[in-house]
């Protein structure tokens, strides 16, 4: 039996211990910028709008096509409840310069997304080449403009991602991936429907990337490494069984994995997300439940049965081979 911040130096947290005046922890509503309104872009965007009125002052979004952005635009500021017109975070329209003159900037852009019908076992790494010139960019811009706030990366491959974007001199602090979350959203529909599952809904776990080395655990305290190993299988391939259907998998994704993660992120509230697990020399970001409490990121901590701590490390080790 380890535990989970055995696996490596958890830098990660060191990196915004004491940064009181991290965007995430000072009190009021939170400015949210949205670069790319596609297909994920769009639904996050949604997303956010009706659920994160509570958090999210205001909502800027930028595309390379002005047409979408005028679009959204007039479309998301024409959602609203009656007799109560400030209630959801307003939308705006913000240029290129702007985008990091907020708290959290959401990474949506991606540049190819396999057609529904290609042959791509593992769709996201197949982006990885195309997407990384394209975070690594934002990501120094970011630090030319000294942005102090969440980098948010939604974009595929999420974990990879990550630290392309972190290689350009974002602290490990700022930056978190998007992924995880609809992985493990995932596997409880496989739960629900499947009663030798049925612990996972009240003890299981998903660590890892958002693709083919995601781990999910049936259970923390009685894991069962076979059962784990299927409800795993089910749902990494769940992606591949939409493509087959004729459909791109993303409101899932964009909703779980993005908006409501996202929005939990900014509340403080448990969540999951990838967050850099190293040393200032080699590391990773590794998906985990955790929160943003007091300026620091908290990863919850379980004491893990053998089985299931090596398969978490070898998902480690497979991220350190990619960058």
């Amino acid at each position: 039996m380890k535990y989970l911040k055995e696996l490596i130096d958890d830098c990660g947290n060191e990196a915004v211990k004491g940064m009181a005046c991290h965007p995430l922890a000072r009190s009021g509503k939170k400015r949210v910028n949205l670069l790319a309104i596609g297909d994920v872009g769009g639904t996050l965007l949604t997303g956010l709008k009706l659920m994160g009125g509570d958090v999210i002052d205001t909502i800027g979004i930028s595309d390379v096509n002005e047409q979408v952005t005028e679009r959204y635009e007039a479309e998301m500021n024409q959602l609203a409840y009656p007799f109560d017109y400030g209630a959801l975070p307003e939308v705006k329209i913000t240029a290129a310069d702007d985008l990091f003159d907020c708290d959290v900037f959401v990474f949506c852009a991606s540049k190819a997304v396999p057609a529904v019908g290609e042959d791509a076992r593992d769709v996201r790494m197949v982006q990885f080449s195309s997407n990384r010139p394209i975070v690594e960019h934002y990501a120094a811009e970011a630090v030319k403009k000294r942005f102090e706030g969440l980098f948010a990366v939604v974009s595929d491959p999420v974990d990879p991602l990550c630290k392309a974007a972190l290689l350009q001199g974002l602290r490990p602090g700022q930056i978190q991936g998007y992924g995880l979350g609809v992985m493990n959203s995932r596997a409880a529909y496989f739960a629900k429907r499947d009663s030798r599952f049925v612990s996972f809904l009240t003890e299981g776990r998903a660590f890892g990337p958002h693709g083919a080395d995601l781990v999910v655990a049936n259970s923390i305290e009685q894991y069962d490494d076979v059962l784990s190993k299927e409800l795993t299988k089910l749902t990494v391939e769940a992606n591949l069984k939409m493509r087959e259907l004729g459909f791109k998998p993303y409101i899932a994704p964009a909703l779980s994995s993005g908006a409501i993660s996202i929005l939990l992120t900014i509340r403080g509230e448990w969540h999951y997300s990838s967050t850099y697990f190293g040393t200032a020399k080699v590391g990773a970001f590794l998906g985990a439940k955790n929160r943003m409490k007091c300026a620091e990121i908290e990863v919850e901590n379980l004491l893990l049965p053998d089985d299931l701590y090596m398969r978490i490390e070898k998902a480690y080790i497979n991220l350190l081979d990619i960058i």
